[in-house]
């Protein structure tokens, strides 16, 4: 049957990845911080699915209100209204600061920014979009022309007005002070003499993940945002934060802009509000979204306000309420970084662990005074670990080593933690003493 299955699966399926290969296990079940192979392996998933399932797999409150709201009301005319919407809109706003209390929900996250740019070149009247060289916003067309991480070549010109800017990564860092580290300020001054050099004047948006994910784990330094956002307004456009995976509680905070009490115009959320399903939302000021509305903003979707999904992210939030999951995720994510650093003293090849809560970046290289990428070892332990039972996630991207996002569920415990140290630890052993990365 495996066999059939893989050989379906490669005759059938148009392979969406650039690697354009699947993990080589078939999942038949998942269950909290775990997913059972046909074979009846079970996998650590330290990724929480695509760093979506906050409260791990088949959480027994959300599996209740699927099987609840399925059958009483699923799915509308786009235009028609439901009580879970109207109530997750509500608490939503509640949760954030002022102005922010207006709300759009929608499937995705790539969908999400999409409109949230829409909605800035509509207010603004510009059309220019900055983002980091290092950003990843989505698949859709504008989500697409702010992604630079890669996904770029082959499809023809992007839209007219999308400019990168250098991403301050403080292990690699571009412009250093007196003793080495980051400058920020300089670094950012050098990204808008950038954008001033090109830009026609009509800056509609700035769009950003407070922390960078698919680009490496990489966190902004504190004082960036605040300093960023005021460049952006200067220009006359707008700030909007991508908050995909860091929003709802994965990095102690309920959203990541919390550390540097900086506001944006216009929040984006999505994996982390569904916990797996797609649900996804815009959440901008009754002022922007009044000028958007008399501009006749259009963003009118088939899954727009679908009560499903919604009921879901009612759910959600009453369980990162209740279990008070935000403490829980500052308090794992400092438990399982100290794990990370123990392992950094036994492992030269552990060149930096990074980020915030229980979204941890973990960077390879081959050597750390020169900080040479180690992109196959990177690839070598991700395989071992597969293997040894821990599914891992690295990110491999050109002038970088490979860098493990490492995002377990944040109603994970201890021991699970434990365990993915454990194998994450023979791993690295196992693939440094093979010297297999250095023949791949």
């Amino acid at each position: 049957m495996a066999d059939s299955f893989w050989s379906d699966a490669d005759r059938h399926l148009i392979r969406y990845s650039g690697a354009g290969s699947f993990v080589p296990e078939i999942i038949e079940r998942a269950e909290g911080s775990f997913v059972w192979t046909a074979d009846g392996r079970r996998l650590l998933d330290f990724t929480s699915g695509q760093m979506s399932a906050i409260l791990g797999h088949s959480h027994p409150a959300v599996v209740e209100t699927i099987q609840r709201q399925a059958a009483t009301l699923d799915h509308l005319f786009s235009g028609m209204l439901s009580r879970p919407v109207v109530d997750l809109a509500r608490r939503l706003a509640a949760s954030l600061p002022d102005p922010l209390e207006k709300v759009q929900l929608l499937t995705t996250g790539a969908e999400s920014n999409e409109a949230a740019i829409r909605m800035a070149k509509l207010v603004t009247g510009g059309h220019e979009v900055i983002s980091f060289a290092r950003s990843w916003h989505g698949m859709t067309q504008a989500a697409a022309g702010a992604t630079y991480s890669s996904g770029r070549k082959g499809y023809g010109p992007a839209a007219p007005g999308n400019f990168a800017i250098p991403t301050p990564n403080a292990y690699r860092p571009d412009f250093t002070t007196p003793n080495g580290e980051l400058d920020w300020r300089r670094h950012l001054d050098f990204a808008f003499e950038l954008f001033d050099a090109q830009s026609v004047g009509s800056l509609a948006a700035c769009i950003v993940e407070p922390i960078l994910s698919s680009g490496g784990v990489i966190d902004l330094p504190p004082g960036y945002l605040a300093a960023l956002r005021d460049r952006v307004h200067e220009r006359g456009g707008l700030l909007i934060l991508d908050e995909a995976q860091t929003g709802l509680c994965r990095t102690g905070d309920w959203y990541a802009f919390q550390r540097d009490d900086v506001v944006p115009d216009i929040l984006t959320l999505s994996k982390t509000l569904g916990a797996g399903l797609p649900l996804a939302a815009v959440v901008t000021s009754a002022a922007i979204e009044q000028a958007a509305h008399d501009r006749g903003f259009l963003f009118f979707t088939t899954h727009v306000s679908d009560p499903l999904v919604a009921a879901v992210g009612n759910t959600v939030l009453d369980v990162l309420t209740a279990d008070r999951l935000d403490e829980q995720a500052a308090e794992l994510g400092a438990y399982l970084r100290k794990g990370l650093l123990e392992l950094a003293e036994r492992h030269p090849a552990i060149g930096d662990v990074r980020g915030r809560g229980l979204l941890v970046g973990l960077e390879l290289v081959l050597d750390r005074d020169t900080r040479q990428p180690a992109n196959e070892l990177g690839a070598a332990v991700t395989r071992r670990c597969l293997e040894l039972g821990l599914h891992m996630n690295v990110v491999q991207l050109p002038a970088m080593g490979g860098v493990f996002r490492i995002a377990p569920a944040l109603t994970s415990t201890h021991a699970e933690l434990d365990l993915g140290l454990e194998i994450l630890d023979q791993a690295i052993t196992d693939c440094s003493q093979r010297g297999e990365f250095r023949r791949a």
